[in-house]
């Protein structure tokens, strides 16, 4: 098996790598820098900083797609992974969060009536959901929760905008902002999907005095360090 893991930011990967490796960095056209890991003992893992947002999530991930598959060794599993929001008090700081939808949370349109998805106005995707098995496996291995991860691409900054997400997605454990786009670029690819995140404050109101940006990327290293057992036994 061959897995690539896409981050937004170079702190994400880092502490994803921190987990295996070693690692040797591998030029992808566009500027961006793949860190392929050695295979010995379990599942190939190479890990890429694609940048913040879906588009960018989007594209990196199909650019480290296509250059798989035109070397003739696909990947066959596509894991956005990294830091994000979660929602209280089902998402405490430094849980581990394997999400069983990746939706895209503000993908539609508003009207009088409030917000609607672009699936409501007749075309497109807002969710996509992985293997029910692979979810178990991997949120049991690295003592995760699991449930919903909303796409954003405007960071909640207030209750009353938390309150609205939460309504329209209930039990949504976090919000981050690549893993639709991550999804999108697999499932274009034949790829397998997952969304691993540790919480590194609540969604709401931004306090950055109470961001534990830290404790969550060394949460993500330990989840990292548990998930090839699980993907072995899978």
């Amino acid at each position: 098996m061959r897995v690539l893991v896409v981050t937004a930011v170079a702190a994400e990967r880092d502490a994803v790598c921190a987990a295996g490796g070693p690692y040797t960095p591998r030029a992808l056209p566009g500027g961006l820098a793949l860190h392929t890991g050695d295979a010995a003992g379990g599942p190939a893992v190479d890990v890429l900083a694609a940048g913040v947002g879906p588009a960018a999530a989007a594209a990196g991930t199909a650019t480290a797609l296509t250059a798989a598959a035109l070397d003739g060794a696909p990947y066959s599993l596509v894991i956005s992974a990294g830091i994000g929001g979660g929602f209280a008090p089902a998402a405490p700081l430094g849980s581990v969060i394997v999400a069983d939808t990746l939706t895209a949370a503000d993908l539609g349109a508003e009207t009088p009536e409030g917000f609607l998805p672009v699936t409501e106005l007749g075309f497109g995707t807002v969710t996509h959901r992985p293997d029910p098995a692979l979810v178990r496996a991997v949120a049991t291995a690295c003592g995760a929760r699991t449930g919903p991860v909303l796409t954003v691409s405007t960071v909640t900054g207030s209750a009353a905008r938390a309150a609205e997400l939460t309504a329209r997605h209930p039990g949504a454990l976090a919000e981050a902002m690549e893993g639709f786009g991550v999804a999108e670029a697999a499932v274009a690819h034949g790829a397998g999907v997952l969304e691993i995140r540790t919480v590194s404050n609540a969604v709401g109101p931004r306090d950055r005095a109470a961001w534990r940006i830290g404790p969550a990327l060394t949460a993500l290293t330990g989840a990292f360090a548990a998930l090839p057992a699980a993907l072995r036994a899978l």
